[in-house]
C-alpha cells in the first residue's frame, strides 16, 4: 500500500516552540506540517481538513475547550491532540469528552510523546483514506452511466432507476436470468441517500430452507445445534442501508410469513432470543419468476407480494435491446483486454452479424463469457465470427409414448431429459425450464431424477 501524506497543523502562540515542534515532525517526509499562532489563523484554514491538529490549550484569543468544539464542528474527521502545561486531570478528562484524541503535557518529553501519538494515529488515518477511496470507486462503478446501452428499452429502465434512487420506496426487479438484476439493485443503492451505508445482498435460492431464518434474522449462542456463537443477521447488517433479496420467489411460505411481519413491524427477533431489534432497512427484491402466477399456484403470499411490489422494474432480455448487444460487447471486450494487457481488439462485420442474429438465452452474462473467450481465441486485433463460439444445440423433442402420463410424470421426464442434454447442470436446466433449482434438487434427493454419480461427487 502506498503511504499517504499526513497533513498536520501545529497551533501554539509561542512562535519558537511552535517552530521547534513543526521542525521535529517534518523530519518524517510523509508529514506535511503547517504552523499557526492563533485560534483565528487556525479557524481561517480549517477548510483544508487537516488529518491532525496539535493544539496549545492556552491560546490568548480563544479558550482551548471552545476551539476544540469549533474544530470538531467544522472538520469532524480531524484528530486533535491537546498540548498543555496544565496538570489538572479534570481538564484532560473534560477535553476527552469533547472529542480530543490525546492529551500531552508540556515537558522535556513532549516531542517524543507527540511523535509516538501521531505514529499510532497514522495507520488509522491511512486505512480510513483507503476505505473512502474504495467507497468512491464503488459509487463510480455503480453510476447509472456504467449500465451500458442506449436502446429505448434501457432508457425506460434508467428513468425508473432514477425514481427508485430518489426515494426509499421498495423496488421489485424482474427479468430473465442474466439480465443484470443485481447490477440494477446496486446502482439504485449507490445513487441513493443510503449509499454511505451497507448494501447487503442475499440470494434466497442459494441458502438451504432451514438456514434462511438464521441468515436473515440472526441467532443467539446455543439457539440450536451448531450455534456456537451469537450471529447478527442480514437485516441488522443492513441497518440504515439496503437489503437486496435476490430470487425472492424461491422463499417458502413459512419464511414468507416471517418476512412479512418483519417488514410490517420494522423489527426482527433473533432465533433463541426475546429481544426485539428495531431495523431501518430499504428493501430491494429480484426474481426471474412471475410472482402473480406463483400466487395463483399457492406458492407465494399475496399480501407479501403487494408489500414487496413497490416500484416494479422489469428488465428487458438482451434480444429486445436492439444495438445494445454490440455496445455491451464492445464494453466487455475493452474491459477484458485492458485487464489482461491484450491490446485493443474489435469485432469484424461478420462477427457483429453473428452476435445480432443470436437470441442470447443467458442474456448479458452469456454475452460477457462469449466475447471474453473470443478475445483469448483471436490472434490479432480483429475478432472474427469463428472466434465467437456460439453453439445452438436444441433439446430433442420429448417422446409422448401413449400419452398416459400425469402432469407430475411429464414434468419429471422433461427435467430428466434436460439434465441429460445439459450434462447435469442443474442451474442451467432450472433457467431453461423456469423451474426453481431447489425443486430439481429435491427431486434428485428423493430419487425421482437420476444424475451421474461423477457430477454428484464433483
Amino acid at each position: 500500500m502506498l503511504r499517504e501524506t499526513v497533513c498536520i497543523y501545529v497551533v501554539d502562540d509561542d512562535v519558537l516552540y511552535c517552530s521547534a515542534l513543526a521542525h521535529y515532525l517534518s523530519l518524517n517526509p510523509d508529514y506535511e506540517v503547517k504552523t499557526f499562532h492563533s485560534a483565528k489563523a487556525l479557524k481561517a484554514s480549517l477548510h483544508g481538513n487537516p488529518d491532525i491538529v496539535t493544539l496549545d490549550y492556552s491560546l490568548p484569543d480563544m479558550k482551548g475547550e471552545e476551539l476544540l468544539s469549533h474544530i470538531m464542528q467544522e472538520s469532524p474527521e480531524t484528530k486533535v491532540i491537546i498540548i498543555s502545561g496544565q496538570e489538572d486531570i479534570k481538564v484532560a478528562i473534560d477535553l476527552f469528552k469533547k472529542g480530543a484524541h490525546d492529551y500531552i503535557q508540556k515537558d522535556s518529553d513532549t516531542q517524543e510523546r507527540l511523535w509516538m501519538a501521531i505514529q499510532n494515529l497514522r495507520e488509522t488515518i491511512e486505512l480510513k483514506k483507503e476505505v473512502e477511496s474504495l467507497k468512491k470507486e464503488v459509487e463510480k462503478k455503480y453510476d447509472f452511466q456504467h449500465i451500458v446501452g442506449n436502446s429505448n428499452a434501457i432508457k425506460k429502465i434508467f428513468s425508473l432507476m432514477a425514481k427508485a434512487a430518489s426515494t426509499n420506496i421498495t423496488t421489485s426487479i424482474t427479468g430473465e436470468t442474466g439480465t443484470g438484476k443485481e447490477l440494477v439493485a446496486k446502482s439504485i443503492h449507490f445513487n441513493s441517500e443510503r449509499k454511505k451505508h451497507a448494501f447487503v445482498p442475499v440470494n434466497v435460492a442459494a441458502i438451504p430452507r432451514d438456514l434462511l431464518e438464521s441468515e436473515l434474522f440472526g441467532h443467539e449462542k446455543g439457539a440450536f445445534t451448531g450455534a456456537a456463537n451469537r450471529r447478527i443477521g442480514k437485516f441488522e447488517e443492513a441497518h440504515n442501508g439496503t437489503l437486496f433479496l435476490d430470487e425472492i420467489g424461491e422463499m417458502d411460505l413459512n419464511m414468507q410469513a416471517k418476512l412479512l411481519r418483519a417488514l410490517q413491524e420494522k423489527e426482527i427477533t433473533r432465533i433463541g432470543s426475546n429481544e426485539i431489534v428495531k431495523i431501518n432497512v430499504r428493501i430491494l427484491v429480484a426474481t426471474h419468476r412471475n410472482l402473480q402466477e406463483e400466487i395463483t399456484k399457492g406458492n407465494f403470499r399475496e399480501d407479501l407480494y403487494y408489500r414487496l411490489l413497490g416500484l416494479p422494474i422489469a428488465l428487458p432480455p438482451l434480444r429486445e435491446r436492439e444495438n445494445d448487444i454490440l455496445l455491451i460487447a464492445k464494453y466487455f471486450i475493452d474491459l477484458f483486454c485492458k485487464e489482461n494487457k491484450l491490446g485493443k481488439k474489435h469485432l469484424s462485420l461478420e462477427a457483429k452479424h453473428k452476435l445480432m442474429s443470436y437470441s442470447f438465452p443467458g442474456n448479458i452474462r452469456e454475452l460477457k463469457s462469449l466475447v471474453e473467450l473470443a478475445c483469448v481465441m483471436s490472434e490479432g486485433e480483429e475478432i472474427n465470427e469463428e472466434h465467437l463460439q456460439i453453439y445452438l444445440t436444441p433439446v430433442k423433442s420429448l417422446t409422448y409414448g401413449n400419452g398416459n402420463y400425469t402432469l407430475r410424470e411429464y414434468m419429471r421426464k422433461l427435467i430428466q431429459q434436460y439434465l441429460d442434454e445439459y450434462d447435469y447442470d442443474v442451474l442451467k436446466v432450472a433457467g431453461k425450464l423456469d423451474v426453481g433449482k431447489s425443486t430439481i434438487y429435491r427431486m434428485i434427493n428423493s430419487q425421482q431424477l437420476k444424475i451421474a454419480k461423477r457430477k454428484i461427487d464433483a
